[in-house]
């Protein structure tokens, strides 16, 4: 009996994401109807010897008042009454070649490219309906390469301080990134991995909404992050779920970079406010070969009410790899040291 009602109740899903779509669709028809025209928001991606993974977003957002740059100093509200343009056509132009893909329901562009780049920061071009091309950085990740990071954003090297249901609402509509406070020593942290680290890639990998990513580049950059791949989700429902899950969306890309990277061994960067150490344990268990060390960050006491409580760690002093943790980034690092995940 308990099979039949969730059967019935899928079709539910599948109607409220038709009418998602078709809510953006008439948004988009006045938009045009008043002249805008779309533009790709373009993130930072990665890559290997011969592919390159491209993301972006394709959507209409409110005009700025002054001129600059379309997504330069845009509080998050903005990025969100943006309009996305579902199966856009979007070209992009890498290592001399120009290919054609289609943007998905919500607008988003995330696609694998063949191209053939030398290592370290590349910049290909993306544009939309025959628009001015948008810069795209890409990390190619040379085949020596035997080190990498993958980070969690919020309460990891973000401040949250807010009671979980409000932080994306306030975070996304309200805070630009000049308001927003690193974790401390998170930067110096992430920076000392790559320096020992030379050519690991960063990436930065958060349950958060596309629609964010435009102030979380801004927010790494003016606190000294280093740069690295932007990995977020989007938001709204699928064709079987009311929302996406955010356990599966870091599960699904810790495992599609174990398989895009065998020969690297992650250290992954996490906090005990969510289910970061659940997840990397998942991960460790499937892929240990792809593991050098997990780091949870533990909130504080204020923090951890606001976050709902802490999330249980599990006792990992039998692990095949190094787990540590600590209340910030200098903590972290001297544990790492004494586990000699860095040079003392």
């Amino acid at each position: 009996m308990p099979e039949t009602s969730a059967v019935a109740a899928r079709p539910k899903v599948l109607w409220l994401a038709r009418l998602e779509y078709r809510y953006h669709a008439w948004r988009e028809r006045r938009a045009r109807a008043r002249g805008l025209t779309p533009t790709v928001a373009a993130f930072p991606g990665y890559g290997s010897a011969d592919w390159v993974r491209v993301v972006g977003r394709v959507l209409i957002v409110p005009p700025r008042r002054r001129g600059g740059d379309e997504f330069a100093g845009v509080r998050g509200w903005r990025s969100f009454v943006g309009i996305p343009i579902g199966f856009a056509q979007v070209s992009i132009t890498v290592d001399g070649q120009t290919h054609e893909v289609v943007s998905d329901r919500g607008g988003v562009v995330d696609t694998v490219i063949p191209a053939r780049l030398e290592p370290g920061w590349r910049t290909l071009q993306m544009s939309v309906e025959g628009g001015e091309p948008v810069d795209a950085r890409v990390f190619i990740v040379g085949s020596d390469v035997r080190f990498g990071v993958v980070s969690d954003v919020d309460d990891t090297v973000m401040v949250t301080a807010l009671p979980r249901p409000l932080v994306a609402a306030w975070n996304s509509f309200v805070v630009d990134e000049h308001a927003r406070q690193p974790v401390p020593g998170m930067a110096v942290l992430l920076e000392r991995l790559v320096r020992e680290h030379r050519g690991a890639p960063v990436v930065y990998l958060s349950t958060g909404a596309w629609n964010v990513a435009p102030t979380l580049v801004r927010f790494l950059t003016r606190h000294l992050f280093p740069p690295g791949a932007i990995l977020l989700t989007d938001w709204g429902p699928t064709h079987d779920r009311w929302f996406r899950s955010g356990r599966d969306h870091k599960l699904s890309n810790l495992r599609r970079l174990a398989e895009e990277f065998p020969q690297v061994q992650w250290l992954l960067i996490g906090d005990d406010g969510q289910h970061d150490d659940a997840i990397y344990t998942t991960f460790a268990g499937e892929y240990p070969e792809n593991v050098r060390a997990v780091a949870i960050r533990q909130l504080s006491p204020a923090e951890a009410v606001l976050a709902g409580g802490r999330t249980h760690v599990d006792d990992h002093s039998a692990a095949t790899v190094p787990w540590v943790t600590g209340p910030d980034g200098a903590g972290i690092l001297e544990e790492l040291e004494t586990a000699g995940v860095l040079a003392d």
